[in-house]
């Protein structure tokens, strides 16, 4: 890297001074709510479907689970695998999941109203070997899960185990169709959510307020209950966030162009977060909600569902195994701009290439060679910096975005593998960056949703000095991989991996797995690096 072979010592030194605060989420730009009214009727009904269990043991970390429209169900978070409906012959497509309140169990349902159940979630009917007037859309379990609800488009409710009927929207004229709902925590009543964002509530569920009288962006496309149900959040298919009532915003993906659109939305279970996911099963995370990683790359069908989980914190998709050595590279290494010597030699497993040198500037001459030398092991990092370029946490933000996209074009143009993991280089507080912590932070920020919301890539973390890194950000800690600068006498991986839970106890780091350290500025005439 850059400076840090001159600054990370010295900081790790000052470090033993730092004082710790609070956590503060970073959010980006919230969208308005206005009112709308709401409206009852009736529809209840029952018949079959499929079922297949397992089991395993609870943990207490904040999880998730996807679902596609083929029935196929990807666990995050050390979440329990309880299995899927892959590799059965469907009907009809999955519109949706719900996990059973212990969360040791999720449903999928179909379109037909089909119901697939795992774990500890139990069959109690379904619609599927019925006549629907309109198609199901989505489903909610009861406060003990020994029942649940299914909503179809017209907003027809039907009921089976314990959920009671409150009331639907089955006989009245919508102006747009109903795309999802959620229970009251008592479970008695629920709300419903039209594309508009029209809400219309049954039983003991209030209203706070929709998006019915507004032109959106983009139709929602979920909803989500708010803490002691006195509010609710409304999810477009933009990533646009709309929060009423209690419920608090943790952000938003609306103000930025997204690669694809969200497909599904779920609430960490205390309400301190929510995550979303792209139709291809791309996560991003809001507020404490984690990030555990996305799905793998082609899944043939789009995510559907999400659900909340109880996991280990186990994060799926790291770039390297544990124990493997390599090096990062940049333009220093070799002979620039003839880039013709200068890289190590022998086996390596990572290989981390530089792309750009500064903030939408100074490409890597070498990027193209470097990245045929790095091989399968490409990962990608690029630069960053803020040294007076903006005025303002917006602009800042905009800063860090165009710096995103600008790396990603740089790369693309090189030749090189753009879909590999991605780093962002923060370091040289005081040489590289403002005195303004908060906008520094939106730097990142724009940068961290540019290259994965924008362009699509799965895995963006950051390389910090664990000795630096708050005195850039203040206390930003986005929930991203961690790629931590640390030098210990001797140079050891291993050695540096076991210090890691030390220095994330003092100092205020990214939230997400560390995946592997930078523990020497000389191996084999490079910087060192291993996976944790």
């Amino acid at each position: 890297m850059r400076v840090q072979r001159t600054l990370a010592r010295a900081a790790l030194i000052a470090f033993a001074a730092c004082i710790v605060a609070a956590p503060a989420a970073l959010t980006g730009v919230a969208r308005a709510g206005a009112a709308t009214t709401t409206t009852t009727t009736t529809t209840p009904t029952t018949t079959t479907s499929t079922t297949s269990p397992t089991t395993t043991t609870p943990s207490s970390v904040p999880a998730y689970w996807l679902a596609t429209a083929t029935g196929g169900v990807y666990s995050f978070g050390g979440a329990p695998f309880f299995g899927s409906a892959g590799a059965l012959p469907l009907v009809r497509p999955v519109v949706g999941m719900a996990s059973t309140p212990d969360r040791q169990g999720y449903w999928l349902v179909a379109s037909d109203g089909g119901i697939f159940s795992f774990g500890d979630a139990t069959f109690y009917g379904s619609t599927g070997g019925i006549h629907l007037n309109q198609p199901i859309v989505g489903m909610a379990s009861t406060l003990d899960g020994k029942g649940y609800w299914l909503v179809a488009a017209d907003g027809g409710i039907f009921t089976f185990g314990d959920a009671n009927f409150y009331g639907s929207t089955g006989a009245i004229h919508l102006n747009k169709p109903i795309v999802g709902m959620a229970s009251t925590p008592d479970g008695k009543g629920y709300w419903l959510v039209a594309s508009d964002g029209g809400i219309f509530t049954f039983g003991d569920a209030n209203f706070y307020g929709s998006t019915g009288a507004l032109t959106l962006n983009k139709p929602i496309i979920a909803m989500m209950a708010g803490p002691g149900g006195t509010g609710y959040v409304l999810v477009a298919s933009d990533g646009g966030t709309f929060t009423f009532g209690t419920a608090p915003f943790y952000g938003s993906l609306g103000a930025i162009p997204i690669k694809e659109p969200i497909g599904a939305a779920a609430v960490t279970p205390g309400d301190t977060g929510y995550w979303f996911s792209d139709t291809t099963g791309e996560v991003s995370a809001f507020g404490q909600a984690s990030y555990y990683g996305s799905a793998p790359p082609g899944l043939g069908a789009p995510v559907v569902g999400m659900a909340e989980a109880t996991g280990t914190g186990t994060f799926v998709g790291a770039a390297y195994p544990s124990g493997s050595y390599g090096y990062d590279v940049s333009r220093f290494n070799m002979n620039s701009p003839a880039c013709t010597t200068g890289l190590p030699t022998g086996v390596h497993d990572i290989s981390i290439v530089e792309v750009d040198g500064e903030s939408s500037g100074d490409a890597n001459p070498c990027l193209a060679v470097e990245g045929t030398w790095a091989g399968a092991g490409l990962n990608l990092y690029t630069f960053l910096t803020n040294t007076g370029l903006c005025t303002s946490t917006s602009t800042c933000f905009t800063v860090g975005y165009d710096a995103g996209i600008q790396a990603f074009e740089d790369a693309g143009a090189a030749g090189v593998n753009t879909s590999v993991d991605w780093w962002l280089d923060v370091e040289g507080a005081g040489q590289y960056w403002t005195t303004s912590t908060a906008e520094n932070a939106q730097t990142v920020l724009g940068a961290i949703d540019a290259l994965h919301n924008t362009e699509g890539v799965a895995d963006v973390g950051i390389y910090a000095s664990p000795g630096t890194w708050n005195g850039i950000v203040g206390n930003y800690q986005p929930s991203v991989p961690y790629w931590m600068a640390d030098w210990i006498s001797p140079p050891s991986g291993p050695a540096t991996c076991a210090a890691v839970s030390g220095w994330q106890t003092k100092e205020q780091l990214p939230t997400g797995p560390v995946e592997f350290v930078q523990y020497s500025d000389n191996t084999n005439g490079a910087d060192g690096d291993y996976a944790c």
